[in-house]
């Protein structure tokens, strides 16, 4: 009798996902407060839509060059510890051995069972330093295209979310008017993003999109009050 295929389908994107919930946050969050903290204080869409504007291009260029340089970190950590353990695997073999042993062991497997694994390990050094970056030290070998597209990634999603409290100011000519409507549609779309993360990341969505728009709203009732406080 024909059986159907076993198919496990698994998420294999979060890096990506980190990337874009790293910028979008962001960029709900901060040009949101600034247009809310602006209004307290002036009445100028034009002003705040120059401000707004200039701030969503220096945060996707600042957090583009920071998701740049993490994944460049990443990067060279992992080069740095792969030449370690080639070297490691040389200089000190029956540590390196004993290191092996003690993993199988922890997954539950007699030194005479680790044993054969443990000498085919040692007759392909690659394998050998395959296996202890991941299981030694937990190290995947980065995608060397990485850098540029977290930092790409990043820097668009900052701008996606950075524009949508802007976007009242640029069709209403009174601050104060638009104010309520930039409210209104920044906590709609972190609500609706904070969902989508937590469906993507595993959390419980609802909670997820809760805690987003209550995070974006205080800070932006917090640039509010201070600026209007201040005005």
């Amino acid at each position: 009798m024909p059986q159907t295929p076993h198919i496990e389908r698994h998420f294999t994107s979060s890096e990506t996902v980190r990337d874009i919930v790293i910028g979008m946050s962001d960029g709900l969050t901060v040009p949101f407060a600034l247009a809310a903290g602006l209004s307290g204080a002036v009445d100028s869409t034009a002003i705040i839509v120059t401000a707004g504007l200039a701030e969503i291009a220096a945060g996707s260029i600042a957090m583009g060059l920071g998701g740049f340089l993490a994944a460049r970190s990443d990067a060279e950590h992992y080069t740095s510890e792969r030449l370690r353990e080639e070297r490691e695997i040389v200089e000190k073999t029956d540590a390196e051995v004993t290191e092996v042993t003690d993993i199988f062991r922890a997954y539950g497997l007699t030194d005479q069972q680790a044993a054969p694994v443990v000498e085919a390990l040692r007759a392909n050094p690659r394998s050998w330093v395959d296996f202890m970056m991941r299981f030694e030290l937990g190290l995947e070998e980065p995608d060397p295209k990485r850098a540029l597209r977290s930092a790409l990634t990043i820097a668009v999603a900052y701008m996606a979310g950075g524009l949508v409290p802007l976007l009242p100011y640029f069709l209403i000519d009174s601050a104060q008017r638009a104010l309520p409507i930039s409210v209104f549609f920044t906590l709609l779309a972190l609500l609706v993003f904070g969902y989508v993360k937590g469906t993507f990341t595993g959390a419980k969505p609802i909670l997820s999109a809760i805690q987003t728009m209550l995070i974006g709203g205080v800070a932006a009732a917090a640039a509010f009050i201070i600026a209007r406080a201040i005005g």
